[in-house]
């Protein structure tokens, strides 16, 4: 996918005046450092001393190492899985590869490699991704936790192939800053995980080409942070391995200055992505666990090197975990809104590990767990590592004393009912800042849960770059369970990260206290001449839940309408007239459900359609599968409004 003049037209007009004179500043910077590199000053008598307390490996649970383990053994022989696409190649990896494609990226000036064009360089992301280095934090871990140098070898040798394949300022992976800073901080957990191998120091602070690396990535990162209306999560990640680098990496000059201006960076930044109810601005919620991650690990680098942490940054923290537990269904699973792209600030645990069960038992041995927390019944290898370096300190805060349902702020609310019924609605700003990067245009969308399966479910992501129909319809109206007008978006395109129009929403009313009946009403202004009321009733005692659209506003006569409800792949449905009998099997039990659909519009069932695509279900990036979509077609005429009736059986 390449930009058009149109695209860098639509990108200005989203800059204010200082994000503009930033950008130009950068432009000249990135046109001197074409033929300026400046070298790395020397260093002597580098000591890395941000080690692991003692006990904090034999902390780690029994199953959690297994896991652990049995990944690492997969990595070992080559194998991996990154995006939905199944690798054997890793045992030597090339790192400028890309398996989906065939294609290499070129070779160059980092600036001057255009990394948006599939067909010059490959899918991005699968680049990126490997050289993220995670995959080379879970094999240090399982060196740490069994001793086995195969283990450290592998990762030196992988190590020492990438600095020499990638030069400072050289190819795709020196292009963008959250990929240097989440390098960095794998870099800093490598260091800390093969402390008790004999060739640990031999490798990095004893080796010139990785103090050469460490400090042009830094350099890197100061030159060129994001810049206002792409201040989002990018910028934390930025921050994050800036900071710990510059604690455990601290053998430079500029270190003392780049641990005080990365603190304040991520101090300013954690506050400025995060609402005061703690959940993360962009909406989108795995960015929420991104974010977190990132922050958690900060402090932890932090706390090792003894620079002191501004309460307000664990403040950030403690609320936006918080809030965590407070949306999450019976199984831990928080909502599926807006983008995913499965970024992970820190990876040390095998596959099976729960990343927000992981998160809540983080938050739990760093901040405490409120009696209202769902229980966390899994283990994890990340949480006493962090746990062992992050001091516990006590916060002047008042947190909640019961499960917060309604988000004013974020505008969302979750109604919840018996049989472990689970209901997002979502009545919130449209996204973050002037783009809203990550955000879909699913303004008064709901998800619906029962024992944890999507019962109504919110499709995903599953692209970002080289697929722009793709990209499209999963970030759509149509894409989400919500009222389509005329065929068009309630907020509009103008790129793939970029929207131009946001619909404003706003939340009417909320009740979550009647215990027999909750309730939830919004709207939004996204279609010209008309507004889309939505009203959301969950009764208990018939688990029943009730959703009303109206659309008020001038017609002229009358409105095209669309309306759609998505299945999770796990849902049947027989679909006669306006009645959908859904069924679905949970932990070997069958279980069903009655849709009423509105009578006034006309259904169809949809199911693994590409064109244009249409039932669809993105379990992650870079994967989707088949699902049912029910839309409704008609017409508004003012008069009356749309009801659909969801009942549970039994």
């Amino acid at each position: 996918m390449t930009m058009s003049a149109g695209w860098y037209l639509r990108r200005l007009s989203r800059m204010g005046p200082r994000e503009v004179g930033g950008r130009v500043g950068d432009a000249v910077r990135r046109r001197r450092w074409r033929s300026a590199r400046p070298d790395c000053p020397s260093v002597t008598g580098a000591r890395f001393t941000a080690v692991l307390p003692a006990g904090a490996i034999a902390a780690v649970p029994p199953d959690a190492a297994k896991r652990l383990i049995a990944e690492a053994d997969r990595l070992m022989y080559g194998h991996a899985e990154f995006f939905g696409v199944v690798r054997d190649d890793l045992a030597d990896p090339d790192w400028w590869y890309d398996p989906k494609t065939g294609r290499r990226a070129p070779w160059g000036y980092a600036f001057d490699v255009p990394y948006r064009n599939e067909d010059a360089v490959g899918d991005i992301k699968q680049i990126w991704e490997l050289s993220r280095h995670q995959y080379l934090t879970v094999l240090a871990a399982a060196y740490a936790i069994t001793g086995n140098e195969r283990y450290a070898e592998r990762v030196a040798e992988h190590l020492r192939s990438w600095w020499a394949a990638n030069a400072p300022l050289r190819g795709v992976h020196w292009t963008s800053g959250i990929e240097l800073g989440i390098r960095l901080l794998s870099w800093v957990w490598i260091r800390r995980l093969l402390d008790g191998w004999p060739g640990a120091a031999g490798l990095f602070e004893g080796n010139p080409v990785a103090v050469s690396q460490i400090w042009h990535h830094q350099r890197w990162l100061a030159a060129f942070p994001s810049r206002g209306s792409s201040a989002n999560n990018h910028v934390i990640a930025e921050a994050a391995g800036q900071l710990a680098a510059a604690c455990a990496f601290g053998w430079f000059p500029s270190s003392a200055r780049l641990r005080a201006d990365s603190l304040r960076s991520l101090e300013r930044q954690l506050r400025g992505n995060t609402f005061a109810s703690g959940l993360n601005r962009e909406l989108a919620t795995e960015y929420h666990g991104l974010v977190l991650e990132l922050g958690l690990a900060a402090v932890a680098e932090a706390d090792a090197a003894g620079v002191p942490v501004p309460d307000s940054i664990r403040l950030v923290l403690l609320r936006m975990t918080d809030a965590l537990a407070a949306v999450v269904d019976s199984r831990l699973r928080p909502p599926r809104q807006g983008d995913a792209d499965d970024g992970h600030g820190l990876v040390v645990d095998g596959a099976g590990t729960e990343r927000w069960g992981s998160l809540l038992a983080t938050g739990d041995a760093v901040f405490g767990r409120l009696d209202w927390w769902p229980a966390v019944t899994g283990t994890d290898v990340r949480t006493p590592l962090l746990a062992a370096l992050i001091k516990p300190t006590e916060l002047s805060v008042t947190r909640p004393a019961s499960r917060p349902a309604h988000f004013a702020d974020a505008g969302m609310t979750i109604l919840r009912g018996p049989g472990e019924i689970w209901c997002r609605c979502d009545g919130g700003p449209h996204g973050f800042l002037s783009i809203a990067a990550h955000a879909h245009a699913d303004a008064l969308s709901v998800e619906v849960r029962h024992d944890g399966v999507d019962v109504l479910a919110d499709p995903g992501t599953y692209c970002y770059h080289g697929q722009p129909a793709w990209r499209q319809y999963f970030r759509s109206t149509l894409g989400h369970n919500t009222l389509q007008l005329d065929g068009g978006d309630q907020s509009v395109s103008g790129g793939p990260f970029l929207w131009t129009r946001q619909a404003r929403s706003r939340v009417l009313a909320v009740d979550t206290s009647d215990e027999g009946v909750a309730r939830w009403c919004a709207e939004h202004d996204g279609y010209q001449r008309s507004v889309h009321r939505r009203r959301v009733e969950l009764t208990a005692a018939s688990q029943e839940l009730r959703v009303f659209d109206e659309v008020r506003g001038r017609h002229s006569p009358r409105r095209d309408v669309r309306l759609a409800f998505h299945l999770g792949p796990a849902i049947a449905v027989d679909l006669v007239g306006n009645r959908a009998v859904l069924t679905w099997s949970r932990d070997g039990e069958n279980r069903s459900a009655v849709l009423d659909l509105p009578e006034r519009l006309s259904w169809q069932a949809h199911r693994g359609e590409t064109d244009p695509p249409l039932g669809w279900y993105s379990a992650g990036f870079g994967r989707k599968e088949p699902a049912t979509t029910l839309v409704g077609t008609g017409f508004t005429d003012g008069a009356e409004g749309f009801t659909t009736v969801l009942r549970f059986r039994g």
